[in-house]
């Protein structure tokens, strides 16, 4: 049902087809028109009604009446000149910023998006954090992130990462939304078996995402191969714990059938010892599984370090303890493209 006052508009970009087309329905239209405004929407990513050329004069001036298309602005963006990685910060209308990093490898283009401004999980080597949180990304702004990245670059973007800025469990309704907004075949109509999402643990929602069965990739930022080292880098695990997040770990996979994603910040003389990789091999013993092993990024706040070097190392222990793990790939290290970063410094 249309709910509006004045001194509001519903934002459009946020409604799924089927949503538009009661809404549409509901306006006194038919419904075929919802399918055409939903194109030019997502299809064409057209910025006003007025471009709608296919849609009557009356019928858009009733559009701008009721509804409003959301929009972000390009306020700072880097380009590597290592490897074409694109850092982008946007600022949002209502003066906030987040941030999206593009990356290019063999098989395609991908996108690192943001679900929050800022973040509520504490996580003591992550930037993101630092800088507080504001508030939860609608659908529309997290959309608008791969829209006007393919804008800007001219690239296509064929996958998808929820690993920049906020916890993307943490928004869950409206990443839902956006889920089945990105994948959509009247809009972006990019398979879910492109995207993956990174969650620290927040295991209710693991369980409720399991049962939507959507074929994306789900990543846990696990970090630690033990209760004690995990919380004193990640509060989330002080709520759910490790047997409590593997747990829900081992129930995603079985109702899904997808394999999951560890990944693990590396931090020297924290969690990067023969012993941990012992310990990461008996907690993943038997789990169909992949780690993601990465040098922890280095920020001024925190004395965190890693390199490389040490990360090879540890994937050779777990390499040895017949643990399948890689070290992730170094992208835009020219341009500091870790998440969080960019936006702190800015408003700073």
């Amino acid at each position: 049902m249309i709910n509006k006052d004045n001194n509001s508009k519903i934002d459009i970009l946020s409604l799924t087809l089927d949503e538009l087309t009661d809404v549409v329905s509901e306006l006194g239209e038919k419904a075929f028109r919802a399918k055409q405004i939903f194109q030019w929407l997502h299809q064409k990513r057209v910025r006003t009604f007025d471009e709608m050329t296919n849609i009557s004069a009356q019928f858009r001036a009733k559009l701008q009446d009721y509804f409003c298309i959301k929009s972000l602005f390009v306020c700072k963006r880097l380009e590597s000149d290592n490897d074409n990685t694109v850092k982008y910060l946007y600022e949002l209308e209502d003066g906030n910023h987040i941030e999206s990093v593009l990356m290019e490898y063999n098989h395609g283009n991908t996108l690192c998006v943001s679900t929050q401004v800022g973040c509520k999980m504490g996580c003591r080597f992550c930037a993101s954090t630092i800088a507080g949180f504001k508030r939860d990304l609608l659908a529309s702004e997290i959309l608008l992130q791969i829209y006007e990245a393919e804008r800007d670059s001219g690239r296509h973007i064929s996958g998808v990462v929820l690993m920049g800025i906020g916890e993307p469990l943490d928004n869950y309704d409206n990443v839902i939304n956006f889920l089945t907004l990105l994948s959509c075949p009247e809009g972006a109509n990019i398979s879910l078996r492109h995207v993956s999402l990174s969650t620290c643990g927040l295991v209710p929602k693991i369980y409720e995402l399991a049962k939507l069965k959507l074929g994306l990739t789900l990543s846990i930022s696990l970090h630690a191969p033990d209760n004690k080292a995990r919380s004193e880098i990640m509060p989330v695990n002080d709520r759910y714990d490790i047997n409590e997040l593997m747990k829900a770990c081992h129930s995603y996979f079985e109702t899904t059938g997808r394999r999951i994603s560890f990944e693990y910040a590396l931090i020297d003389d924290h969690n990067d010892s023969f012993e941990d990789a012992q310990k990461l091999a008996k907690l993943l013993k038997n789990f169909i599984c992949h780690v993601n092993i990465i040098p922890v990024n280095k920020i001024k706040e925190r004395n965190f370090k890693s390199d490389r070097k040490s990360a090879y190392r540890f994937q050779k222990y777990l390499d040895e303890l017949g643990v399948n793990a890689t070290v992730r790939r170094t992208l835009g290290a020219d341009i500091d493209a870790a998440c969080g970063q960019l936006r702190r410094e800015y408003e700073i």
